[in-house]
């Protein structure tokens, strides 16, 4: 009972703390993640791509502060656990706390990608996007997302820009022959 209390202060401390002062900017990791797109376009295999993958997400789950990280950290806890509103809440607070960092929108709207709330998921994959172009993660969720809604031709460019920046992602077995954004024009 004592380290339950005990937890639960912390986390109020730490969202308390997280609410009472400003948010500082994100590390700026343009430069790597620029660097890691182009070694992945030159992958020779899909695996090499993905071993160079997920250094692209240790740049983008890279948040501002301790107190943002903790947050995030939970949030994707959360959303691992199936606990998608409870995700949903910490996502929340991560981007009333820092609200020009891309990876709390991408996590949000991943969290509401699995709830099947599709519009609500589009809403904070464009914000991601509009805050890191080249967040391929979240370009490929939005094509993902898009597909959802139904909104096929918006899908198809949207896969196709993720596409120009990691050719290897797993999505795109979706525009091959008879897949779902399949290019119009390529039936036999």
């Amino acid at each position: 009972m004592k380290r339950t209390v005990t937890a639960l202060a912390l986390m109020f401390a730490t969202t308390v703390a997280a609410s009472s002062e400003e948010c500082p900017p994100a590390p700026d990791h343009t430069a790597g993640v620029d660097r890691i797109i182009d070694e992945i376009r030159k992958a020779e295999n899909e695996l090499a791509a993905r071993e160079l993958s997920q250094q692209l997400w240790e740049f983008w789950t890279d948040a501002p502060d301790e107190s943002a990280q903790a947050v995030l950290d939970r949030g994707m806890t959360r959303r691992n656990a199936w606990d998608l509103l409870g995700a949903i809440e910490d996502f929340d607070k991560l981007i009333a706390y820092c609200p020009s960092y891309a990876e709390g929108y991408n996590q949000r709207a991943f969290a509401n990608y699995l709830r099947q709330n599709f519009q609500a998921a589009l809403v904070d994959l464009d914000r991601a996007i509009e805050l890191s172009p080249n967040h391929v993660a979240a370009i490929s969720g939005r094509a993902l997302t898009l597909l959802g809604l139904q909104r096929i031709d918006e899908a198809r460019d949207a896969l196709s820009s993720a596409l120009e920046l990691n050719p290897w992602l797993s999505e795109r077995h979706l525009m091959a022959p008879g897949g779902p954004l399949e290019p119009p024009g390529q039936d036999i």
